[in-house]
């Protein structure tokens, strides 16, 4: 793809940025350069200063100290309005659309255009609208409510909305966090048609691969501050990850724990659960599997294979048609989420934002919501002793927050996801079930999410784990599962020899694959 020449002009310059909040410099000092008509990468950690930079950019923040340069000008935002008004529009990852509005209503909110004696001209607006749209190349009805269209369209309509008032910098703040592949390409297309027009954009995420993909040059924050800019020509993994974190990247994963005995026999560990061909309808088939004690069961497929289901029948979340559950040798009856929770499970649900975290609420009460009767006595709440654990699983799970009195929605996503795992950890479940454990978290925090579930483990507790990424179900599963339609199509032991990406999408898609010996059989089978 074409990128920004290394001779092209600034178009914003921040020298010596400085911000603090009450016990903590969020950004330390920053200098950074952009260049027109350039895709200009940002990364780092959860809490590493982007989005106070980007606050500080659109005008929601104006720093304590430190010179940002538009243009070659000298500028200081009071707020958004004068931002974009200068050029500078954000895309935030939560869409600020109104829903019930159609296109050119959201596009013009707030500065439609007017004809004589101040009446409304929707007419014109349409055809701006329509005119943005086809110098992007997009196909949009303009007249299209936007509960009507899909991400990746009300995404296209941001952009227009910031190309309305003429931006010359756009950011995008986790652009792709809800996009397919596909619209993940359209959205790469636009980006690519803005930069032809000299439009410079500063595209934050956590997925790399994207970074690598898009960005012309590639900026590390860590801690508040710049650690370096790099070309992306060039760039690899390898050397970017220890800017961002500080370790290298095969220290992600901690180690497998030696390999268990399974047998059953005498000093053998013990099956915690076993699930018996398990069915619901066309979309679970006679599943079968085992879950031993101290083990990390991982759970892979392609989206439809059936693996997110499994997890919500063994949950009692949905009802299972067919099949049997048997916790430690006896079989349970579990015919909602309250009667899993009852029977020895804990749940991290894929959903942080709407199934997991109680937003508004503190990080205390987040921590503590799922074992209230441990505080009651005589009808009133033990505060000092809620207070105290929840203390113990901050220092525990090294959540960064500046409180317990913080609420838990202005945490960042690896904290927020250290929190729930602490409202399990403090109930002490014998079967933890992670949905996508990392989805929406930086590599730091990952490895940090990686370390709470090993040490999870060596207690003899075990953990389901259900991923999308094929490294993480590598990196941290003891035994891998497989699915495909419904059904397990084979199963990995990953003491005996460890899986590869190829090996498992191999399974996941149907195609023939000799399993090394120790795998358990292809189809139904048990694991």
């Amino acid at each position: 793809m074409d990128r920004a020449e290394p001779t092209a002009e600034p178009v914003l310059e921040l020298t010596g940025i400085t911000k603090e909040f009450p016990g903590v410099r969020a950004l330390d000092n920053v200098d950074l350069e952009l260049l027109k008509g350039e895709v200009h990468g940002l990364v780092g950690e959860n809490g590493a200063g982007k989005s106070t930079l980007m606050k500080i950019l659109s005008g929601v923040y104006q720093p304590d100290s430190g010179e940002i340069l538009l243009k070659g000008e000298p500028v200081c935002f009071r707020n958004p309005h004068e931002a974009q008004d200068a050029g500078i529009s954000i895309i935030f990852q939560e869409f600020s659309l109104i829903r019930n509005f159609d296109v050119t209503d959201n596009v013009f909110l707030n500065r439609e255009p007017t004809r004589f004696l101040g009446h409304l001209d929707k007419r014109a607006a349409r055809a701006r609208t329509r005119e943005l749209l086809q110098e992007l190349g997009i196909e949009l009805d303009v007249d299209t409510k936007i509960e009507e269209l899909s991400v990746v369209q009300q995404q296209v309509v941001e952009i227009v909305k910031a190309l309305s008032v003429t931006a010359s910098v756009l950011i995008m703040d986790e652009p792709s966090a809800a996009l397919t592949d596909r619209e993940l390409g359209k959205l790469f297309e636009i980006i690519r048609s803005l930069k032809a027009r000299g439009v410079t954009v500063i595209y934050i995420s956590h997925m790399l691969d994207e970074i690598f993909e898009i960005a012309d040059r590639v900026t590390v924050l860590k801690d508040g501050k710049v650690m370096g800019t790099r070309p992306r020509e060039g760039l690899t993994k390898d050397e970017l990850i220890p800017m961002m974190v500080g370790r290298k990247i095969e220290d992600y994963f901690p180690e497998l724990a030696p390999a268990p005995e399974l047998t059953g026999a005498e000093g053998g560990r013990p099956v915690l659960l076993e699930v018996r061909n398990l069915s619901k309808g066309d979309r679970l088939k006679d599943v079968s599997l085992s879950l031993y004690a101290g083990e990390i069961l991982g759970v892979a497929g392609m989206v439809g294979s059936g693996r997110n289901l499994l997890a919500r029948c063994i949950l009692g979340i949905e009802r299972h048609d067919g099949g049997e559950i048997h916790l430690q040798g006896r079989a349970r009856e579990i015919r909602s989420i309250y009667d899993a929770i009852a029977s020895g499970f804990g749940y991290i649900t894929d959903d942080r934002k709407n199934l997991g975290i109680l937003g508004p609420m503190s990080v205390k009460e987040n921590v503590t919501i799922a074992n209230l009767m441990r505080y009651l006595r005589f009808g009133f709440l033990r505060r000092r002793q809620e207070a105290e654990d929840t203390r113990a699983q901050v220092d525990l799970l090294n959540i960064r927050t500046p409180g317990i009195t913080q609420e838990v929605e202005n945490l960042s996503g690896g904290n927020q996801q250290k929190v729930l795992i602490s409202r399990w950890l403090l109930r002490e479940p014998e079967i933890f079930v992670f949905s996508e454990p990392t989805r929406g978290i930086d590599v730091g925090a990952k490895a940090e999410i990686y370390r709470i579930m090993r040490e999870v483990v060596s207690t003899g507790k075990s953990i389901i784990m259900i991923s999308s990424e094929l490294p993480e179900i590598i990196g941290m599963s003891d035994r891998i599962l497989v699915m495909r339609s419904g059904r397990i199509e084979g199963t990995i032991d990953q003491h005996e020899a460890r899986a590869t990406e190829e090996q498992i999408l191999s399974l996941a898609v149907g195609h023939t694959f000799s399993l090394h010996a120790g795998s358990g059989p292809k189809g139904g089978g048990n694991s």
